[in-house]
């Protein structure tokens, strides 16, 4: 399971130009499910979201966690986070998750960040959205299950 965590100051997401979720201040996450990935991985990632300390303390340090900072999650399920362009020019998709499989992973990690307290928000499984971030910092940070970065 891969993860793009960005600190974000808004957030929001739009199917079909219609607005479907959105949070002010939080994390906006693009969520890729991985051939393979279970709910430990879930787990795993949820549990680093929540916790990572990337939001300021009194005195101006990345020494908060999202679940001390009290932000929302807008988690976005992004199967081309395992696109893998290392040969020709089009991307392959072969390692991310099928849907039909990927989709209960990505509901349990939202059922798990909802039993820490989080707020999450989510777009539109499968569906193309438009999604609008507010940077802030720039804070982006990449996680991986399998703890390759």
């Amino acid at each position: 399971m891969r993860a793009v965590v960005q600190r974000s100051s808004r957030a929001e997401l739009a199917v079909g130009g219609e607005i479907k979720a959105g949070i002010g201040s939080g994390l906006t996450v693009l969520l890729g499910i991985k051939k393979g990935d279970t709910e430990k991985d879930g787990a795993y990632m949820m549990d680093k979201l929540a916790n990572l300390r990337i939001f300021e303390d009194e005195a101006g340090k990345m020494n908060r966690s999202l679940l001390e900072a009290g932000g929302e999650i807008l988690l976005v399920s992004q199967f081309t986070l395992y696109g893998d362009a290392r040969k020709g020019r089009r991307p392959s998709f072969i390692e991310a998750e099928w849907p039909e499989k990927a989709l209960p992973i990505f509901n349990y990690c939202v059922e798990y960040l909802q039993g820490l307290g989080v707020a999450v928000k989510t777009g539109v499984f499968g569906a193309e959205m438009k999604v609008s971030i507010d940077n802030d910092g720039p804070c982006t940070i990449l996680l991986d299950s399998e703890r390759l970065f």
